[in-house]
């Protein structure tokens, strides 16, 4: 009876159903509760969602705008190093303006052109740091000149100068001219002023360390004691006029003074530079050591020299 009730059953189911198993069908038939004929198939599995589309690639970020030459470093920098570099453009006779820590003068800038210019740099007349590094280093170790009076030669424009330059050359060489005027006068009492500063120098030597030289110059002092420590005797005493000139407070000189010393068979040359205004006893007097060139430059510019001489 069964058996016969199922086939009845399978006969009977629609069309739907007749997809199912015999298995799914005994099971309905055992439990009616638990299946409803006629029911649909179950639900195919949803289909898995499509993958999302590749985000596009983030665009580079702009590269960053070129950087121009650092100027503003030196430009801010404290009046202490903007002087320095108008002492050393002075130094290597490009500036003759005032020290006065402006570099954006028209003067200073022109000067900074013009020694770019010498250096294969940019002439823009304002420093990048290291420009004023090259520029610094340049200054400490040019030599002091000394200039031959003889050469004093007022210098002709050049052949090939264009005609529109023809003014500014005549009045170049009418400075000079002036110039050399100038010297010629003071230049005896340059010499004399150099020749008195050597007397005074080896009359200090003479007597072991004493005398106004030692008073009035306390770094010749110092070294004249050290290089007496150290077995090092001083001979000969040469003098050559660094400049001259007017200030403030009187007659000034400089002066460039090689000393003989010797220590056993050793002979060495040792070299100095002297400053005072002329005064009895000497004024503002200081000596340096003849690399100071920035020193020495700072000496005059805080006696307002207005050299005879260069």
């Amino acid at each position: 009876m069964r058996r016969w009730l199922l086939a009845a059953l399978i006969a009977l189911a629609p069309a739907a159903a007749s997809a199912q198993s015999a298995g799914e069908v005994e099971r309905c038939f055992q439990n009616p509760g638990s299946c409803t004929p006629g029911a649909a198939a179950p639900a195919p599995p949803p289909a898995a969602a499509p993958a999302p589309a590749p985000r596009p690639a983030a665009s580079a970020a702009p590269a960053a705008p070129a950087r121009g030459p650092d100027y503003a470093t030196v430009l801010n920098s404290p009046e202490p190093d903007r002087r320095k570099l108008q002492e050393s453009l002075r130094t290597l006779d490009k500036y003759s303006g005032p020290i006065d820590g402006n570099l954006q003068s028209a003067a200073t800038t022109k000067s900074i052109g013009d020694w770019q210019k010498g250096h294969g740099y940019t002439a823009t007349g304002k420093l990048t740091p290291s420009e004023a590094v090259a520029l610094n280093n340049e200054a400490a170790k040019a030599p002091i000149r000394r200039l031959d009076p003889s050469a004093q030669v007022a210098a002709a424009a050049p052949a090939t100068a264009p005609a529109a330059s023809a003014s500014n050359a005549d009045a170049l060489k009418a400075l000079r001219t002036r110039l050399a005027e100038r010297r010629k006068v003071a230049e005896p009492k340059a010499s004399a002023a150099a020749h008195a500063l050597v007397a005074d120098l080896k009359a200090y030597v003479a007597a072991d360390g004493k005398g106004p030289a030692g008073e009035q110059f306390a770094a010749f002092a110092k070294w004249y004691a050290e290089s007496k420590a150290a077995g090092w005797t001083v001979g000969d005493i040469k003098p050559a006029v660094e400049d001259y000139g007017d200030t403030k407070a009187g007659s000034a000189a400089t002066a460039e003074v090689s000393f003989e010393t010797r220590q056993g068979d050793k002979t060495t040359s040792q070299c100095m530079v002297f400053a005072w205004v002329e005064a009895s006893p000497r004024k503002n007097a200081k000596a340096f050591s003849c690399d100071d060139v920035a020193g020495v430059e700072k000496w005059k510019t805080d006696q307002a020299l207005r050299s005879a001489w260069r």
